[in-house]
């Protein structure tokens, strides 16, 4: 069965990268998200199992999603991949429940790396 897998980037350009970053023998069901709101909306919809989460989005951004999700104890496989590569940022969303953090530009090892450490490729 297909895991249904989010992609959440207010940038196009970026959740195609990710997209095409995912290891090829994965049985998944992509759902892209724009922002925080659209991603736990998905997660709600049960299209969310992993979760691929930038940081800097509008209306409500990666840190919040985290927030949130944590607060309603969700329980979703967060990966969070950014730009924001700062030793503070990585410290707070490992806080916030991610289980990893992938620096862009995104390369499809780090992804296979971070799926494979938790078993899920």
């Amino acid at each position: 069965m297909a895991v249904p897998v989010t992609v959440v980037d207010d940038s196009k350009i970026s959740r195609k990268m990710v997209i095409r970053a995912l290891p090829k023998e994965w049985d998944i069901e992509i759902t892209q998200a724009e922002n925080g709101e659209e991603a736990l909306a998905a997660y709600r919809d049960g299209k969310a199992e992993v979760m691929f989460l930038d940081l800097t989005m509008p209306v409500m951004d990666g840190y919040q999603v985290l927030e949130q999700l944590q607060k309603e104890q969700l329980n979703t496989f967060v990966v969070v991949i950014s730009a924001d590569i700062q030793p503070e940022a990585q410290v707070r969303v490992k806080k916030l429940g991610a289980m990893a953090f992938i620096k862009k530009p995104v390369k499809t090892s780090d992804i296979e790396n971070v799926l494979r450490e938790y078993g899920l490729v």
